[in-house]
């Protein structure tokens, strides 16, 4: 028993040294091929690497001799490799560059739909949380939409229009709660204008029935905080509001409170024009 685990432990020391070897022998042969001026073995290399998804080599070794081989044979697969590794290694503003100029060098290119479809993703990756700034949104879903005009029939196309509802939805909460701080800040106009502008652009979203409940709300609290010479219009403009949300979400749940501040709203309005 003490000699099959004396084996054991030394069969594993002796595994893990050879690993160790085989893993500096790999270093030194990688950095050899590194600082060597041969172009066509750092190619040969720097394909096998990329093949076995050591991305971050490879792609050391693609930019070294991507100008060399500008104009010859290998320049479309060398291309798209070093293109292919900037995104694997997660640098996707970078790719979404190479990936283009991959597209503009390389029109009849076997490549050229899914080069076109990661060039657009590489935005997606680049959006952030709906809460900053959505630049990068905007043009993630503008070069996504052009994929997809361009390559109705693509392999990639239900995954584009996955991405671009998600990134529709983003811009949507992006709008949704910029409606509402003004709501929370309690410049009810603001809100008011703001949903209705969220309302207008975003007919479709999932959202529709928390945007005509807050717009409701903030509604009757412009119209109930008044001066006098706009307080039956907007009296009136809240209660149409109102009216609108019963219609379109009979069941919400929202009604409750709906249906109190409506009764609030006639009750000032009928007040209001008999002092009038």
């Amino acid at each position: 028993m003490h000699t099959f685990a004396f084996c054991l432990k030394f069969m594993k020391k002796a595994l893990y040294i050879l690993f160790i070897s085989i893993l500096m022998i790999s270093c030194s042969d990688f950095q050899k091929t590194l600082k060597s001026e041969d172009t066509a073995e750092k190619f040969k290399v720097g394909t096998e690497l990329f093949e076995a998804g050591k991305w971050s080599k490879a792609h050391r070794l693609f930019t070294q001799i991507l100008a060399k081989y500008r104009g010859k044979p290998q320049a479309e697969k060398l291309t798209y490799m070093h293109a292919m590794c900037s995104y694997k290694m997660g640098e996707y503003y970078i790719a979404s560059y190479h990936f283009n100029r991959f597209i503009g060098s390389y029109p009849d290119s076997e490549k050229l739909q899914e080069a076109a479809f990661l060039e657009a993703k590489g935005y997606y990756y680049l959006s952030p949380v709906y809460s900053k700034e959505q630049k990068e949104t905007v043009e993630a879903i503008e070069k996504l939409q052009l994929f997809v005009n361009a390559y109705p029939n693509s392999e990639f196309l239900p995954e584009a229009n996955a991405i671009v509802k998600e990134l529709d939805f983003k811009l949507e909460r992006k709008a949704f709660e910029i409606a509402k701080q003004y709501d929370l800040i309690k410049d009810y106009k603001a809100s008011v204008n703001s949903f209705n502008n969220f309302l207008f652009d975003f007919p479709g979203t999932s959202l529709r029935n928390k945007a005509m409940y807050y717009r409701l709300d903030a509604a009757y609290n412009l119209a109930m905080r008044s001066v006098v010479e706009l307080k039956e219009e907007r009296l009136n403009t809240a209660i149409t509001y109102y009216n609108t949300f019963k219609k379109t979400f009979p069941d919400s749940e929202f009604m409750e409170d709906a249906n109190r501040l409506n009764e609030e709203l006639k009750q000032e309005l009928n007040t209001f024009t008999i002092k009038s």
